[in-house]
């Protein structure tokens, strides 16, 4: 039986270039979701234990907290973060992950934590979410009671989320180590600061603190309302790096429950987090703890700017100095631009020198290559070249995703 292809990207009608084609992520996260399930049927079959772990009151469906991840991979053309932010984005999901009524949430709150806790134990504090925050410690006991790593370890394990107010939030790696921050459980902020008032002339002005030393709580619905918010969010954690992974659903969730996340998430990354949006954007997968990324989303593209692409006589010379290590001189001939050329040296001894006609202006002058009529001919038939390749590549990944949903 033939494999049909279909495009992975779509061109769209509004100002982004592209767009997530719908009926491609449902058939992905069916596929994905198989796939978990007919490898997890495996393992439990090929138990020895299964009988003995299992009773007859046992439920056959599964609770929440056992089930597996689903993760969004999305890579882009150039890196998307200039360093390491430890202050995880935020971006509102449809179906939410941390629903459960199981869920164990430490609260890292300023000192003193008594107004905190006074405000989860107000009757107008929704008794639901009060349940859930199992614990509330104040940074100056975190700072006493957690010194040695064995603690710190005994304090990751008890739970499963951890919300800190976004007031100390830049406090607490050096206070919780490592231990905390190379996992997936780093301290999420929460504003927990009441909202700002306006006085009589019509500013907004911040409510001052009773003491010195304390610090002002907002009232008991307004923490309900932003603590609900934060467990609501699927968490982005930026690296300089070109690929960024966020936890989008759990094998528990129906395929549109996945989609419906997938759609969200991919959206606020190229709104908020990703230099340049969707023209930065190079793939979108879909994958679980142990299986292969199935692909949603293809760029036809692979550079952002038109001005990315070089002849051949240009990428000859760029790898000529590559190979010899000039990283300077590199970093010249890639931001060169027509008239730009550095004098050539007509003796032994004699520098180069760079023009100084050319202005920072003229090199991000690029025109458009479709709409260049002196276009030359090596750049079309490398760009050609560059889709061909990139043609596919995507057909190859239509196989694979076809080939999987079929198992």
């Amino acid at each position: 039986m033939a494999l049909t292809m279909t495009a992975l990207t779509t061109k769209e009608a509004s100002r982004s270039p592209y767009q997530l084609d719908q009926p491609q992520t449902l058939k992905a996260s069916t596929a994905l979701l198989k796939r978990i399930k007919s490898e997890t049927d495996r393992k439990e079959a090929a138990s020895a234990t299964k009988s003995l772990i299992r009773t007859e009151d046992s439920s056959d469906e599964k609770d929440s907290s056992d089930a597996e991840p689903i993760w969004l991979v999305l890579t882009t053309k150039r890196n998307i973060a200039d360093q390491r932010r430890l202050k995880p984005g935020k971006i509102p999901l449809p179906h939410p992950l941390n629903t459960s009524p199981t869920t164990t949430t430490c609260l890292i709150t300023c000192d003193p934590q008594r107004q905190v806790k006074d405000v989860l134990a107000h009757p107008s504090f929704p008794t639901s979410l009060a349940s859930r925050i199992t614990k509330v410690i104040g940074i100056s006991k975190l700072k006493a009671r957690y010194q040695p790593f064995e603690s710190k370890r005994q304090l990751l394990d008890e739970h499963d989320v951890f919300l800190a107010d976004a007031r100390i939030i830049t406090m607490l790696p050096k206070i919780l180590g490592k231990t905390f921050y190379k996992g997936s459980k780093k301290p999420v902020p929460v504003s927990l600061e009441p909202y700002r008032q306006s006085n009589a002339a019509g500013k907004r002005v911040v409510l001052k603190p009773t003491t010195e030393k304390s610090k002002t709580i907002a009232p008991p619905l307004q923490v309900a309302k932003e603590i609900e918010k934060t467990l609501g969010c699927a968490l982005v954690h930026l690296s300089p790096s070109n690929n960024v992974s966020v936890r989008v659903g759990l094998s528990s969730f129906t395929p549109q429950q996945i989609a419906d996340n997938v759609e969200a998430v991919v959206n606020g990354l190229a709104a908020k987090f990703i230099p340049k949006g969707w023209r930065n954007v190079r793939g979108v997968h879909v994958k679980g703890p142990n299986t292969m990324a199935l692909p949603i989303w293809l760029a036809d593209e692979l550079w952002v700017e038109e001005g990315d692409v070089l002849d051949d006589a240009e990428a000859e010379e760029v790898k000529a100095v590559g190979m010899k290590g000039g990283a300077k001189r590199k970093a010249r001939l890639l931001n060169k631009a027509p008239g730009g050329e550095e004098a050539e040296a007509e003796g032994k001894g004699v520098k180069r020198e760079r023009s100084t006609d050319v202005t920072k202006e003229d090199r991000k002058k690029r025109k458009r290559v479709d709409e260049d009529p002196g276009l030359s001919k090596e750049i079309r038939e490398r760009r050609e070249k560059l889709r061909e390749q990139k043609k596919a590549d995507r057909e190859n990944m239509r196989g694979t995703t076809e080939a999987v949903a079929v198992e």
